[in-house]
């Protein structure tokens, strides 16, 4: 253990808020308050009810956030030398808890990704996204003198794929697709190129196209271009081959992105696809979430309705409005000036996370903190993206916002984690 930590005998003892990058705090503050007001606003039907009324959401979220602020304190008060040496046990914990799930969990809304402890309701994968971190963290730290080789290169996906495969089972594709926010970090590391990452993006983006234009459409029209290109390259036979190779690739991803759509997508999964591609699709179906979010959130104008006025929140149009359209009671209610102003408070957290992260001299705290940043931004652009129409529908909370202890929990404990490890950033190495 004392690999990851240099003794600092001569300095005398700190207090555990010594360091702490206080600016972060109060953007961390701001968001749980600003949650707290919106489930508020998003659940109460009464406006005389308080909002201390512990049989309601809100009441219950004012829970969550006094108990998050105790894990806080736990976490600035533990020694810094914990998070390294017990990464890979801790990544252990939350794999075999997500088997767990797998075994014992309940099942909501078609998922089963959840345990039922005491009355309360615990979802694992929140927590293992934190595990997954600190053992990235860790096995990159460990990797940091050796030549990248392809065994060295690979173990860092095999590490991100397990849990991914694991919530896959669970029917959660949302919370899934969140560990591909990890590939961030892997490219600032060097273990994938540039060029790698702007293929990925290039896939997507051909993929979004087979589901608005017929399949064969694409492939015709890209074999032209490539038709066309050849002639061009004529008298370099091998960059014709190239070429040869890359059109053959591309035309056969596009049939498999379109066969994958139709015949390894589950049918709702299907569904929100096609309403984001085509938002009059079952309106009173799967379409019915988006079609109102939007109405919601225009509702809003510029400034909004004002607090707890927002008639579509108040007569709950909107479904799930306090946990993954959560974005829509903001909308409304404060309208295109108060979303701006929330959009705003996270950006700014997580360009300061990137920048603390930049100033580590550790390894593994620089990559912990991308990681932090990378999940952050994942569930900030889904999150908000999903209730504007810009991506599928998903079960993805808006950090710090949406009800729910294990999302609020998970969150503060990772950032915590993060802020402790930058204010002993001088002793760690």
């Amino acid at each position: 253990m004392n690999k990851y930590y240099i003794p600092s005998n001569m300095r005398p003892q700190l207090s555990i808020f010594k360091n702490i990058d206080k600016f972060t705090v109060l953007v961390y503050f701001i968001l749980i308050i600003v949650g707290w007001l919106s489930v508020y606003a998003a659940e109460i039907k009464d406006t005389h009810q308080s909002i201390f009324d512990f049989s309601q959401h809100y009441g219950k979220q004012f829970v969550w956030i006094l108990t998050a602020l105790v894990l806080a304190v736990v976490i600035l008060i533990m020694d810094v030398k914990f998070f390294p040496a017990f990464a890979y046990i801790i990544f252990g914990v939350g794999i075999i808890s997500l088997i767990g799930v797998l075994l014992f969990g309940v099942t909501v809304n078609a998922t089963k990704a959840w345990f039922h402890v005491g009355g309360v309701a615990i979802q694992p994968s929140e927590f293992v996204k934190y595990a997954t971190a600190l053992a990235l963290a860790r096995l990159i730290y460990e990797s940091k003198t050796r030549t990248k080789t392809f065994q060295v290169i690979i173990k860092p996906f095999i590490l991100i794929a397990i849990p991914f495969v694991l919530v896959v089972m669970q029917s959660d594709m949302g919370t899934s697709l969140v560990f591909s926010s990890f590939v961030i970090v892997l490219y600032r590391e060097g273990y994938i190129s540039g060029w790698l990452l702007l293929l990925g993006i290039l896939a997507v983006i051909l993929f979004v196209m087979t589901l608005l234009v017929n399949e064969f459409y694409i492939m015709g029209a890209l074999t032209i271009l490539g038709i066309i290109t050849a002639i061009f390259l004529r008298k370099k036979p091998s960059a014709v081959k190239q070429l040869l190779v890359v059109l053959i690739l591309v035309n056969g991803y596009v049939y498999s992105a379109d066969y994958a759509y139709n015949e390894i997508l589950e049918p709702h999964q299907r569904l929100r696809i096609a309403v984001l591609v085509d938002e009059t699709v079952d309106l009173r179906g799967a379409g019915y979430n988006l079609h109102q979010s939007k109405i919601a959130i225009g509702s809003g104008g510029l400034t909004g309705k004002g607090f707890l006025q927002g008639t579509q929140t108040k007569f709950s149009f909107v479904p799930e409005q306090g946990t993954d359209f959560i974005f829509c009671t903001i909308g409304e209610e404060w309208g295109f000036v108060g979303s701006t102003l929330l959009i705003g408070l996270f950006l700014t957290l997580i360009i300061r996370i990137i920048i603390l992260a930049e100033r580590q001299r550790s390894s593994f705290s620089r990559v912990f903190g991308y990681a932090l940043a990378s999940v952050l931004f994942f569930h900030f652009m889904v999150n908000i993206g999903m209730t504007i129409g810009m991506v599928p529908v998903m079960g993805i909370p808006l950090p710090y916002i949406s009800y729910g202890g294990s999302s609020l929990w998970a969150f503060t404990i990772f950032l915590f984690t993060f802020l402790k490890l930058d204010s002993r950033r001088l002793d760690l190495l």
